[in-house]
């Protein structure tokens, strides 16, 4: 493993002499814009990463931070220094995953990045995987969809558990399951039951949604828009949990990945409405950055997510 405090960058051209240690506790600092997050990732005491940051300003006689209030935000240099730092991190992460590739598989590591609603599912998929391979070290990051976007952009991650990244992305997707969305109701709601319900009928029904820019969301609104159909939305929620809880005290309806609710349908907390045009047919894909060497654990995972069978299991919701 690279020994990132032994390690000393030296840059001639300013007579700077920088450490590693100090970098990788900067780029902590700067994407949590925290330091006691970035203390409490790093494993140390806050008082020795503000003196990290106070040496690393002092070497290159700039501040890298200034406080508003109680918040600190990067100055200019700090985004150059950001800039700089995760480029040189990445290329070390690159080069200790090269050398745990010539040790074999088995001595390496993954670092995975999840949305929210594929949490209900991918530790099941990661226990199988570690147990084929149980000395491969794996770092799970649950996230929203816009965070873990951002964990690829900063190449923060090996891989990704989403739905389809947006187009324009320099990321290379593959689909690996389905995800189906349905909607949802309480057990007693009057539209629950055998029949069909028609798209029009749920016109007059109150929503529990996904805060705007979520996937579900996204998919909710286009099948709504399809067929000109306006949802009243009742509430803005920034988890499934919320709306899953707020669906069963009878405040609505919801739209939900039909993964997320495996549990309530089989202690019939929840129900699944019978509406015409659902469920509505997603997918989940992997995804990393095109240009990302993937090593061996990534590369492993992802075809073992691949070979995972492509259609989910579609519960009775007639029941």
């Amino acid at each position: 493993m690279v020994c990132y405090n032994r390690i000393i960058l030296i840059f001639r051209s300013a007579m700077l002499h920088l450490t590693l240690r100090q970098l990788q506790v900067f780029e902590k600092v700067a994407s949590h814009l925290n330091y006691s997050r970035a203390a409490e990732a790093l494993y140390l005491s806050q008082p020795a990463v503000s003196m990290q940051i106070k040496q690393l300003e002092e070497n290159l006689g700039l501040p890298l931070f200034e406080q508003m209030g109680k918040k600190i935000f990067l100055t200019e240099a700090g985004r150059e220094v950001l800039h700089y730092s995760r480029s040189i991190l990445q290329q070390l992460a690159e080069m200790e995953a090269v050398f745990a590739d010539m040790k074999g598989l088995e001595q390496g590591s993954l670092t995975l990045s999840v949305v929210n609603t594929a949490n209900y599912f991918t530790p099941q998929l990661l226990a199988e995987f570690c147990r084929q391979h149980p000395k491969i070290n794996v770092t799970l990051q649950v996230a929203n969809r816009d965070a873990v976007l951002q964990q690829l952009a900063d190449n923060s991650t090996d891989l990704a558990i989403m739905g389809q990244p947006p187009a324009g992305l320099d990321l290379t997707a593959e689909q690996f399951m389905d995800n189906p969305l349905v909607v949802i109701a309480a057990p007693d709601h009057p539209l629950t039951g055998p029949g069909h319900v028609k798209l029009d009928q749920l016109a007059q029904e109150t929503f529990l949604s996904r805060e705007k820019g979520s996937g579900t969301r996204s998919a909710m609104e286009r099948v709504f828009a399809q067929h000109r159909i306006q949802p009243r939305i009742g509430m803005e929620v920034e988890t499934n949990e919320a709306i899953k809880q707020a669906v069963q005290a009878g405040m609505g309806l919801g739209i939900l990945s039909l993964h997320s609710i495996e549990l309530e349908l089989e202690t019939r907390r929840l129900a699944v409405l019978n509406v015409e045009h659902f469920p509505l047919l997603r997918h989940w894909f992997v995804a990393h950055r095109s240009n990302k060497r993937l090593s061996s654990a990534a590369t492993a995972f992802k075809e073992f997510l691949l070979r995972q069978p492509q259609q989910a299991t579609i519960f009775d919701t007639a029941e």
